[in-house]
């Protein structure tokens, strides 16, 4: 079981803190160089399958990550992929290559972001490599992102464990008072 989703990072101010008294200039890059990940998590054994590319995350990004994950099950083994309802991943081409894999869809609700477990993996990655660091060039972005997400499986792996649980808040239906 996979949870599918794509972080678009923009070079720039990452700013986690700042209070101050005074005025202060933070140095950032200037420009608009992006990098797409889109990533599968896999719900299990919090490793990570991506495809990173500085263009666009399309429908043909979501095939290469199903053929990727295919590739590390054997044949008749189930797939089961958790996505959001972004168009390009909820298109016929992308139920199409799932069928021909033999990988399942599954699609959360619209706008519960919060019921995706790899929100929290992008959350992470901000957090360890972006917040208040000063990036001089996009390969030096994109190498601390890549870095990140290489440590998953040693240096972070005991803070992915507790911070990818399965705790979800479910919501009770609400009792009806007699009146």
């Amino acid at each position: 079981m996979y949870f599918v989703d794509a972080a678009h990072f923009v070079l720039g101010a990452f700013l986690a803190i700042l209070w101050s008294f005074r005025r202060i200039f933070v140095e950032t890059a200037s420009g608009r160089q992006r990098l797409n990940v889109l990533g599968a998590l896999n719900a299990v054994t919090k490793e990570m399958v991506t495809i990173i590319n500085t263009t666009y995350i399309n429908a043909w990004s979501v095939i290469e990550l199903i053929r990727k994950i295919r590739e590390l099950h054997p044949p008749g083994k189930r797939v089961v992929l958790i996505l959001d309802n972004a168009r390009y991943q909820a298109c016929y081409l992308v139920r199409s290559a799932a069928r021909m894999h033999a990988v399942e869809l599954l699609f959360l609700p619209p706008y519960s972001p919060n019921l995706n477990l790899i929100e929290r993996v992008w959350k992470f990655i901000r957090k360890k490599c972006l917040n208040c660091v000063y990036f001089k060039d996009f390969k030096k972005f994109s190498a601390a992102i890549s870095d990140c997400i290489g440590k998953f499986g040693g240096e972070y792996r005991a803070e992915l464990q507790t911070l990818l649980t399965w705790n979800f808040q479910t919501l009770t239906k609400p009792e009806r008072s007699a009146a």
